[in-house]
């Protein structure tokens, strides 16, 4: 009998990994706040949460797809392996959240606050990141191609392998950011902010850099091929072994930059980018 009750127990615990507290849920869909309460696995989709106070909630693996979360404020919260797509999180705050893993693809998260955010290894492909701060936020391994992201605050933040193919960061600021290896193939960079910005080995091929400013960044091993380089300042950055070929450097500031083994867009490799 007790074997039976065991495996009974099992399954229950087996079918769902996420359980979360029945009375918890009762008490935020009464009230539209739950602060530190367990909603681990809960099916919310197509809820209208506008202004929840979720704070330092577990919504691990929650069914959050079509949810509107304007203005809602979900500091500390744990959304990791949540499904958010085509979710409303316009002007929500997501600050020191962890949705890593989190599928975000087509969610709107126009002017939220995503500062100390972990988003590593995340889906936001399609996602409107318009006008967002993610200051300090992880993103290392995440998809962020065809995202928009112009206007956005992303000082210092770490994209290392990150997928930005075809997104929309025009006029944002990347002042500090890690972008090793990342893939910017046909991004709009258009005075976009990069200095100190740290580009080894990315991925900028057919990238759009007008008026950038990429003043003392590290460019090591970027490719830059057939990239739009006019009227950009690239005073003391480092181009050790990067590709120029076909690049457009009309108008563009080289003034101290450093050129070793660097492919010029002429053909020539040059250790003098003056030359």
């Amino acid at each position: 009998m007790n074997k039976k009750l065991l495996l009974i127990a099992c399954l229950l615990i087996c079918s769902n990994g996420w359980a979360y507290n029945k009375t918890d849920l009762a008490k935020f869909k009464v009230i539209n706040s739950c602060e530190g309460c367990d909603l681990s696995g809960a099916n919310l989709e197509g809820e209208y949460l506008y202004h929840a106070i979720l704070e330092g909630a577990n919504l691990t693996g929650a069914d959050l797809r079509g949810v509107d979360f304007t203005g809602a404020i979900l500091t500390g919260a744990i959304l990791s392996g949540a499904y958010l797509q085509g979710a409303n999180l316009r002007d929500t705050n997501l600050t020191g959240a962890n949705l890593r893993k989190t599928t975000l693809t087509d969610a709107n998260l126009t002017g939220a606050n995503l500062t100390d955010t972990n988003l590593d290894d995340a889906n936001l492909e399609g996602a409107n990141l318009s006008d967002i701060n993610l200051s300090g936020a992880y993103l290392e391994g995440a998809n962020l191609s065809d995202i928009n992201l112009s206007g956005a605050d992303l000082r210092g933040v770490d994209l290392r392998d990150t997928n930005l193919s075809g997104a929309d960061l025009e006029g944002a600021n990347l002042s500090g950011a890690i972008l090793y290896h990342a893939n910017l193939t046909g991004v709009n960079l258009t005075n976009v902010r990069l200095t100190r910005a740290s580009l080894t080995r990315a991925n900028l091929t057919d990238t759009n850099l007008t008026g950038a400013d990429l003043q003392f960044a590290i460019l090591a091993g970027v490719d830059f091929t057939g990239a739009i380089l006019t009227h950009a300042n690239l005073t003391g950055a480092d181009l050790t072994y990067t590709k120029l070929n076909g690049a457009d450097l009309r108008d563009t500031n080289l003034t101290g930059t450093t050129c070793y083994k660097t492919k010029m867009p002429w053909g020539e490799v040059n250790d003098d980018c003056e030359d």
